[in-house]
């Protein structure tokens, strides 16, 4: 990627479960990612505050809130294109 961060270091959040994503994050931080980017778009955003706030407070207190990027990003639909909000949340170690 061209803005100095690792495509590893990018967690896609989905559907499953706020620990999957959570601990995903903490593998990237012990594997020596000093950075940990936290994305996430439409209904799934709520889940990647959640996986922030457990990272910072339940698992690895030392990590800190660097940036928060919210968008609108325009995706094509079966009724044509349609604007979903997203989320980047950037923890740092």
């Amino acid at each position: 990627m061209d803005d100095g961060i690792k495509k590893e270091n990018v967690i896609l959040i989905g559907k499953k479960p706020v620990s999957s994503y959570a601990f995903a994050v903490i593998t990237q931080f012990n594997s020596g990612a000093s950075e940990v980017r936290i994305k996430a778009r439409g209904n799934s955003i709520s889940r990647a505050v959640d996986t922030a706030e457990f990272v910072r407070h339940r698992l690895m207190p030392d990590a800190r809130l660097n940036d928060i990027q919210i968008s609108t990003e325009e995706v094509s639909g079966e009724k044509g294109p349609l604007k979903v909000s997203s989320i980047e949340i950037t923890l740092v170690k």
